[in-house]
C-alpha cells in the first residue's frame, strides 16, 4: 500500500500541500483501495462511485467530505497517474446552511466557562481575531505582538500570511497563562511539548464550554469566527477590512457569509 501511494506523497510534498490536505488525499485514497481491494491501475469509475455510495450510506459523511474524497481521487488519478476516468464523477452540490451566530453574550458566558487559563486562552484568540481552528493551533509565541495588538497568522489558508486582531482581555489572559506556562516552539503545546494542541482537542474544549455556559445552540468553533465578523460589521468595520482581516481571498466571500449572518440577527421586516 505504501509503495502505490508513494507517488501521490511525493507529488503532495512538490506542490506544497498543506499537511491537513495532504494527510486527507493519502487517507482517502488508501481507504478506496482497501475497499475496492485492488491496485490503483485496476480501480474503474465503478470501484470509486461504490466506495463513495460506502462513505455517504455507511459512515453517514457530509457533502463537504464527499467533495473533499472526489478531489482527493482526483489529484491522484488524473494529475498523478493520468487517468482520466475519474472525470465523470459528478459533485453533489452543497448544502446550503446557515451559519450559526452567537450573541455578545453568549461568547462571553462560553469564553468565561473553561477552568483551564489554556483553554479560554485559545478560545479568546480565535474570537478576538477570527481566526479558524486550524489557525489557532499552530500559533508560536512569537506569533503575538502585544505592543501593536496584533496575531501574525503564518501560512494559513492558501500558504498566505496576514494580521488580524488581539484584544486586551485576550491579551491578558495569555499572559496569564504565559505566567503559568512558558510555552517554547508552540503557543499551545499538546501532550508532548513539541507538538501543538490537536484541532480536536479545541473542537472539544468549545465543546465543554458551552455545555457548561448552557449554550444550546448547534455551534462549532468556527462559529466563533462568524460571530467575530458579524460583530465587526455591526460595529461599522468595513466589509474591505474584514475581508483583510478574516483572510479571505474573494470579497464575495466576505461580502455573502457576513451579510447573512447579519440578517440571521436582525432580519429584514416583511
Amino acid at each position: 500500500m505504501a509503495d502505490y501511494l508513494e507517488p501521490l506523497k511525493k507529488e503532495l510534498l512538490i506542490r506544497r500541500y498543506s499537511r491537513t490536505t495532504a494527510k486527507a488525499y493519502l487517507r482517502y485514497n488508501r481507504n478506496l483501495l482497501l475497499h475496492a481491494k485492488k491496485s490503483p491501475t485496476e480501480i474503474t469509475s465503478n470501484d470509486i462511485k461504490n466506495f463513495l455510495q460506502y462513505m455517504i450510506k455507511k459512515r453517514k459523511i457530509a457533502t463537504a467530505t464527499v467533495n473533499i474524497i472526489i478531489s482527493a481521487l482526483k489529484f491522484y488519478y488524473v494529475d498523478v497517474l493520468k487517468l482520466d476516468f475519474i472525470c465523470d464523477i459528478a459533485r453533489p452540490k452543497k448544502d446550503k446552511k446557515l451559519p450559526v451566530i452567537l450573541s455578545k453574550t453568549e461568547i462571553k458566558k462560553i469564553l468565561s466557562a473553561p477552568r483551564s487559563i489554556k483553554h479560554r486562552a485559545i478560545l479568546m484568540l480565535v474570537y478576538s481575531g477570527g481566526l479558524r481552528v486550524g489557525e489557532v493551533v499552530k500559533l508560536e509565541p512569537g506569533d503575538i505582538d502585544g505592543e501593536r495588538m496584533l496575531v501574525h497568522v503564518k501560512s494559513a489558508k492558501g500558504r498566505k500570511d496576514r494580521y488580524t486582531l488581539l484584544s486586551d482581555i485576550a491579551l491578558r489572559t495569555l499572559r496569564l497563562y504565559w505566567q503559568c506556562e512558558r510555552p517554547k516552539k508552540w503557543l499551545f503545546p499538546g501532550q508532548e511539548a513539541d507538538r501543538h494542541i490537536t484541532t480536536r482537542t479545541v473542537q472539544q474544549v468549545f465543546s465543554d464550554a458551552c455545555r457548561i455556559a448552557g449554550i444550546r445552540k448547534k455551534a462549532s468553533v468556527h462559529s466563533l469566527r462568524h460571530s467575530f465578523a458579524t460583530h465587526l460589521l455591526e460595529g461599522g468595520v468595513s466589509i474591505l477590512h474584514i475581508q483583510k482581516l478574516l483572510g479571505h481571498r474573494n470579497i464575495k466571500t466576505t461580502t455573502i457569509r457576513t451579510i447573512a449572518n447579519l440578517l440571521i440577527l436582525y432580519p429584514l421586516s416583511s
